[in-house]
């Protein structure tokens, strides 16, 4: 099937109340401005520098998603222009991003990310470690950056069980720091990926990050 072939099934799958961000990390201009004619505006790009590259090769209403592990140095490289940053898994790192955006006269949207899965590959923060560092810190300083939201990553298995109690976590993750954290721009749940996005949106998701599905494999 062709992109838009594939883009056009996913998004008959997906609820109007939930976002479709293309994963479009390693794939050419072309493929993107494909996905572009049929209406996809949300791309997801996982390295700084490729997002920053092809931010100029398309349209101006192209809402540009940072979903990959963002290093500090590269924050310069994105904070003109990225639409929301959806990985902020340290405190160094949303230092860095309202330092960005104040140099950009910019306030931009970020997801906190949170490890809920078994794999020690992923990153992100867990519950207590975030609160621990918010109290040191008070993430509702920045005055720069806005807090909209959490994403997470399950574990990559088979067991649909396992995957649904991993995104229930994060929805539980999500409802106490918008109800007692008073992190009240929350509106954002980041999860479900090409394997599991059915699961992610039964449990609540508002945004899946879907690239192989739509795009075929992704190149090297």
């Amino acid at each position: 099937m062709s992109i838009q072939e594939n883009l056009k099934r996913i998004q008959k799958e997906i609820p109007d109340s939930v976002k479709l961000i293309a994963v479009s990390k390693t794939k050419p201009i072309e493929d993107l401005k494909e996905a572009y004619e049929i209406g996809q505006i949300d791309f997801g790009e996982n390295k700084a520098q490729e997002l920053q590259n092809k931010s100029p090769q398309m349209p101006d209403d192209v809402n540009w998603h940072m979903i990959g592990h963002m290093q500090r140095n590269k924050v310069k490289y994105i904070a003109p222009f990225v639409h929301l940053i959806h990985a902020v898994d340290s405190w160094k790192l949303a230092k860095e991003i309202d330092k960005q955006a104040e140099k950009n006269n910019r306030v931009i949207n970020c997801l906190i990310q949170f490890h809920i899965a078994d794999e020690e590959t992923k990153f992100g923060f867990d519950l207590n470690e975030f609160l621990e560092s918010h109290t040191a810190n008070n993430y509702h300083s920045l005055v720069n950056v806005k807090f909209i939201g959490v994403m997470g990553m399950a574990t990559y298995t088979d067991d649909e069980n396992k995957i649904k109690s991993e995104f229930k976590k994060l929805k539980s993750i999500f409802e106490t720091l918008k109800s007692d954290y008073q992190f009240q721009n929350f509106s954002e749940i980041s999860m479900g990926m090409s394997q599991d996005y059915h699961l992610a949106i039964e449990e609540g998701s508002t945004m899946v990050r879907i690239g192989s599905s739509i795009f075929g494999a992704r190149n090297y």
